[in-house]
């Protein structure tokens, strides 16, 4: 068995030697051949009447024949000779070539390659053998091209520096087998991953570097660098950031932003890059008068007006121009003007640094959409992507919608690319939409841990499929376990019931405790079936049924009488209706870096079941970046009150306030309690809570690779009201607790890791304060 090593696309190899060496012996064929019969010689033509093929193997005489394009008796020079040898061997499939003349007889010579028998890759570790058998050309028995094995060579060594590894090596190699085959053997030094050292930024003055770096798709390398592949050099990666910085920039009134150099230098050892972004921020620009025009006689222009949500003031952003383009043809669209078009035109007025809007009402071309043709979607059914589109064949073309229709095609979450293109249809007025797609694994396993002093360490366990089946249904299985509770949880979801924009939910959930801060056990099953559909632009309305049964039992001698005569209830079944209207600018607001969201919501119990009732929930949230997006404030105000007209209250039903309610507590730590002799100290939970919450989360100055940063946060709140009440029942009444406290957030290769250090400024002498809690959850 032998070998040969191929050291290099740019190296000469051995075989190259002897093609040459064929190319001479040809050349000194053709001389001898014209000194041998000068009679030719003077004429520099020759007749053969008989051509003769030595060597081949696998290729037949005719193919070489067509190559070499020589018929018998057919007269030729010797550069038409030469052109037969070219020819020959720029098929690719001969190791060498030689024609000689003798008198009146062609002898072509050729050495088959061999024919590929096995390809295999050795020593790749980050890279696995079906991804480069992907990159490569060469393919099991076709015929071995060392130009092409050196080519897929250099392919494997691109791979490797697109996942940062730039000192990778790849060498093809091949080892003669019998009957003319060959394997071709990759070995692959892969070498280490060249990271991102640092992250600068000269020239800017607004926002500070830190801030610009959370921007960038390109990290630098932080402590857990061994398993974050962000801080990975990826040239094509600072393209995409050099776009992503443009965006910023513009979507906060930059709008003469640009950037004049990115600069990435490689360090002296190779094992990391320096990157510099050199920028220009220009003036931040305001929205000046914003109005609407139009050239249609038919289009009442204060009806459009009316419906602008922009207003003069307002920090300039395409993105909200583009909201409000989008919004005047929909109501176009709901007034049936068709085939109108918005088309904004901007006045820039330096003095003040105000940018002008008209948007102007035009009517564009009469183009309809012929067909939507989808491809790649090998999991995801076709329906689910065409919902994604307002549009259907023989509606009129609008470009605008088919670029929002592509947005929502990414933002199902289901594509690892996804591209929307328009091309001409079987006509001018007519247009094909292709949809092409790429799958991505939609499933998640996620794990999750929690620990406090009352109950210890908490494991939770959570598989979840956002497109089950390819029908882009949401389906989610869980578990959650502490010391002394288990919970079991189902979620199926289906997000467009009968093609229209409403979902349906259903929830099965089952939860035990063994002591809920009391001497007794728990059991709570609930199903709850769900509808939720859009009200508006940013609400959205639940409505919900909900059938619950809740049982306390095996009560101890050392719990309460409330507890007691609850738990002599046995099982009680609950049956409600509900509905939730949320509204949410976090996210479509006009200033991107503030938000509100907003949660009413009620149940009313009494559609059977053993008990009537209401059930109120509200809670309002607002947050906001502030000192330049460097610090982010929020305020949470949260309230309830269950109210029941038939039947009594439990433990099972009222509320409680854990950490996520009021920090600086334990679980039922604060709220009306049953105290009395002997062990007696049953948390009762309340039929009203009220709390409110403020926290700011804020840089601590530690290099941001650390992925550590710092909060604070105050929370004041009280949790009181009960049905049946006796003398040793304590906090009845509304009292306020106050505590304050510091928070770390940490991110790191197993999750974001937040730590909570409170203390209760104002408590009640029984309440269980709780000075430190520590949360953790990851998803891969």
């Amino acid at each position: 068995m032998t070998d040969t090593t191929f050291a290099g696309a740019a190296r000469r190899t051995g075989t190259g030697r002897r093609l040459r060496h064929g190319a001479s012996v040809f050349v000194l064929s053709i001389s001898m051949g014209l000194t041998a019969l000068p009679h030719i010689a003077g004429a520099q033509d020759y007749n053969f009447t008989d051509v003769t093929i030595e060597g081949n193997q696998r290729i037949e005489p005719g193919t070489i024949l067509s190559y070499a394009g020589i018929g018998r008796g057919q007269t030729v020079s010797a550069a038409q000779l030469n052109d037969a040898y070219q020819r020959i061997f720029a098929s690719g499939l001969f190791e060498t070539v030689d024609i000689v003349p003798e008198g009146s007889r062609l002898v072509i010579k050729v050495v088959e390659f061999p024919t590929i028998n096995t390809i295999s890759f050795e020593g790749n570790n980050r890279i696995k053998d079906e991804d480069l058998t992907q990159v490569v050309q060469s393919q099991s028995r076709k015929v071995f091209n060392p130009s092409q094995a050196e080519a897929d060579a250099a392919m494997i060594t691109q791979a490797y520096v697109q996942a940062g590894r730039i000192a990778a090596r790849v060498q093809p190699k091949v080892i003669r087998r019998s009957d003319n085959r060959v394997d071709l053997v990759f070995e692959v030094f892969e070498g280490g991953v060249t990271e991102v050292e640092r992250i600068a930024f000269v020239g800017n003055q607004a926002y500070s570097d830190r801030r610009l770096r959370r921007v960038l798709e390109t990290k630098q390398a932080g402590i857990f660098r061994a398993v974050i592949g962000s801080d990975t050099f990826i040239e094509d990666r600072l393209q995409f950031d050099q776009q992503v910085l443009q965006d910023f920039y513009s979507s906060r009134g930059y709008v003469d932003f640009r950037i004049t150099g990115v600069n990435a230098e490689l360090a002296q050892e190779r094992n990391g890059y320096f990157v510099s972004f050199s920028v220009e921020e220009g003036q931040q620009f305001d929205f000046g008068e914003v109005t609407v025009s139009s050239d249609l006689s038919e289009v009442d222009v204060d009806a459009f007006q009316d419906a602008l949500k922009l207003r003069s003031g307002v920090v300039y952003s395409p993105n909200q121009v583009d909201n409000e383009i989008a919004r005047l043809e929909r109501l176009a669209i709901r007034k049936g003007l068709s085939f109108v078009r918005v088309e904004p035109r901007v006045t820039r007025n330096d003095r003040d640094l105000t940018l002008d809007v008209e948007f102007l009402l035009t009517r564009g071309p009469r183009i309809f959409v012929e067909r939507i043709d989808i491809e790649g979607n090998t999991t995801t059914l076709d329906r689910v992507i065409r919902r994604q589109f307002k549009v259907v064949e023989g509606d009129p073309f609008n470009p605008r919608e088919i670029r929002e229709s592509a947005e929502r095609i990414r933002a199902l979450g289901f594509f690892s690319n996804a591209e929307v293109e328009a091309r001409e249809g079987s006509s001018p007025q007519q247009v094909i939409v292709d949809v092409n797609v790429e799958e991505q694994s939609t499933g998640s396993l996620s794990f999750g841990g929690s620990y406090s002093s009352s109950s210890g360490f908490g494991l939770a366990i959570e598989f979840r499929e956002r497109n089950f089946l390819g029908r882009g249904q949401g389906l989610s299985l869980g578990f959650n376990t502490g010391t002394d509770n288990r919970s079991y949880t189902f979620t199926f979801s289906e997000p467009a019931v009968l093609g229209r924009d409403l979902k349906l939910g259903i929830g099965l959930s089952y939860e035990e405790t063994d002591q809920d801060n009391a001497e007794y056990d728990t059991a709570i099953g609930r199903f709850s079936p769900s509808l939720t559909f859009p009200l508006a632009e940013n609400s959205e309305l639940s409505v919900r049924y909900s059938a619950k049964f809740s049982e306390i039992s095996n009560p101890s001698s050392d719990i309460g009488a409330l507890v007691t005569a609850e738990a002599a209830l046995g099982q009680v079944w609950d049956s409600s209706v509900g509905y939730t209207y949320s509204y949410d600018t976090r996210r479509t607001g006009l200033d991107p870096n503030a938000g509100v969201l907003l949660e009413f919501g009620q149940d009313f119990g009494g559609l059977g079941g053993d008990t009537t009732f209401i059930k109120t929930n509200v809670r309002a949230v607002a947050q906001k970046l502030i000192w330049n997006e460097e610090v982010t404030i929020r305020a949470t105000l949260e309230a309830g009150a269950l109210n029941y007209s038939q039947g009594k209250s439990r433990v099972t039903d009222r509320f409680f306030m854990g950490t996520s309610v009021m920090r600086g507590f334990e679980y039922g730590g604060i709220g009306p309690r049953e105290y009395g002799p002997g062990d007696i100290d049953d948390a009762l939970g309340g039929n009203l809570f009220a709390v409110a919450r403020f926290e700011a989360e804020f840089p601590l100055g530690l290099p941001e690779e650390y992925g550590i940063s710092g909060g604070v946060f105050y929370d004041v709140g009280s949790l009181w009201g009960l049905d049946n009440t006796n003398s040793n029942v304590l906090y009845e009444d509304f009292s306020a607790r106050h505590v304050i406290g510091f928070s770390l957030f940490w991110d790191t290769a197993i999750g974001p890791l937040r730590f909570n250090f409170s203390e209760a400024l104002v408590k009640e002498k029984h309440d269980k304060p709780q000075s430190f809690e520590l949360t953790v959850s990851t998803q891969f």
